[in-house]
């Protein structure tokens, strides 16, 4: 059997997690699998590297700290093989561009573009553990770029994909996906599996446990992913896809995000082309839009909102003030105390009443909602920053799902 293992931050903050995790890898060996291992940075490192190229510049290149911030899983590659090679499991270590990993030139936000394997399949071949770095790839310009977020979750699937591994297997400092945040509710479940569609709502709304792109890719290219803990051997949650929607629970787990901003323009021309101007403009600042509300029209003038990251509210105000008088809008207002609240089931799809279920919940809460959107299997509320943890509690408690 042909496994894609990755290792988080978390499971090689130290040398001594990093020889458990040699452990656990050579034990697979040990039972004749082939094994190509993805590691993240340790521990703090990718934050401690910001934090140092911050004093010396508010500003830095976006390339050079790509170049600074791949350092990170360099040094985990290195110190896992080695580990590996204390304990007489024969391993190498490869970059990403060494292991073949093409990227698109958008530093600090690349995208996979493609992966040769040859280097790796001629490894395994030669019975050698392959230890990939998370994380990064090599641009068409011969720079090293980094994939932002959930980074090297994304190499994982990716190197899967491309290896036609059996198995992606995704270990973490928790021991699967769960009806909720552990550390908001205290009676959550884990579940034993989820489909690639329900994983990839609660990942893009905020469940930290797996990266979107990850799960977009494992959902594209039809790979298993598990996600297990890297600190016990308890059985983790497949996700895979379901044969049956209809089976499935109404609800089958709860999100949230307290990265979120919300912007406003007031009374916008109602004509062609606007919103089109705003959010191409947003796009070509790489910056990421989430919700977007169009008011309804009148004397013709409205008003369009939209939330996108914290992280990104400052870039997003630039470009809307940048575009104000070209769409003639009369002002703009932003919030950040904001935070997002989502109920995920395939199950919603054919039961009607679920969403007024929430806002009744959250109306019993006394939690107001400042904006919603939905799909066939999610509903969305922004709601007030303070009250998100309350939102969540009295959400898995309306659904009942401590009896999942």
């Amino acid at each position: 059997m042909l496994l894609v293992k990755k290792f988080g931050g978390s499971s090689v903050a130290d040398p001594e997690r990093i020889v458990r995790v040699a452990s656990r890898v050579k034990t697979a060996v040990d039972r004749g699998d082939q094994v190509v291992v993805v590691v993240s940075a340790m521990g703090d490192t990718t934050d401690d590297l910001i934090g140092l190229a911050r004093r010396l510049t508010p500003n830095p290149s976006t390339r050079e700290m790509d170049m600074l911030l791949s350092t990170g899983e360099q040094v985990s590659i290195a110190l896992v093989t080695m580990a590996l090679q204390q304990i007489g499991c024969a391993a190498v270590s490869m970059t990403g561009p060494q292991a073949g990993i093409r990227t698109d030139g958008v530093y600090g936000k690349a995208q996979i573009t493609g992966i040769n394997p040859e280097r790796m399949h001629h490894e395994l071949e030669a019975g050698n553990v392959v230890v990939v770095a998370g994380f990064q790839g090599i641009s068409e310009s011969a720079d090293i770029t980094t994939l932002g977020r959930g980074g090297s979750d994304t190499t994982a699937v990716a190197v899967a994909a491309s290896l036609k591994a059996d198995f992606c297997e995704i270990y973490t400092d928790v021991d699967g996906v769960y009806t909720a945040d552990p550390r908001i509710v205290p009676n959550v479940c884990k579940l034993d599996q989820i489909s690639h569609d329900e994983m990839l709502e609660l990942a893009s709304l905020g469940a930290v446990v797996l990266h979107p792109r990850a799960v977009e890719l494992a959902k594209l290219y039809g790979v298993p992913l598990v996600v297990r803990s890297s600190f016990n051997h308890n059985p983790g949650t497949l996700i895979k896809e379901v044969g049956n929607l209809e089976q499935s629970a109404v609800v089958t787990g709860i999100a949230h995000d307290t990265n979120v901003a919300k912007i406003g323009l007031f009374d916008v021309k109602d004509e062609p082309g606007i919103a089109s101007r705003i959010f191409r403009a947003l796009a070509a600042e790489n910056v990421n839009v989430d919700m977007i509300i169009q008011g309804a029209t009148r004397g013709g003038r409205n008003d369009i909102a939209f939330t996108t990251s914290r992280d990104d509210l400052a870039k997003a105000l630039e470009v809307v003030y940048g575009i104000q008088d070209l769409v003639a809008a009369e002002g703009v207002c932003h919030a950040e105390d904001l935070a997002k609240v989502s109920i995920v089931g395939a199950g919603m799809v054919s039961f009607p009443g679920v969403a007024a279920e929430m806002f009744r919940a959250l109306a019993e809460e006394g939690i107001n909602i400042e904006m919603i959107s939905t799909s066939e299997i999610k509903v969305s509320c922004v709601i007030g920053l303070k009250d998100v943890e309350r939102a969540v509690r009295s959400l898995h408690d309306r659904f009942k799902l401590h009896e999942a």
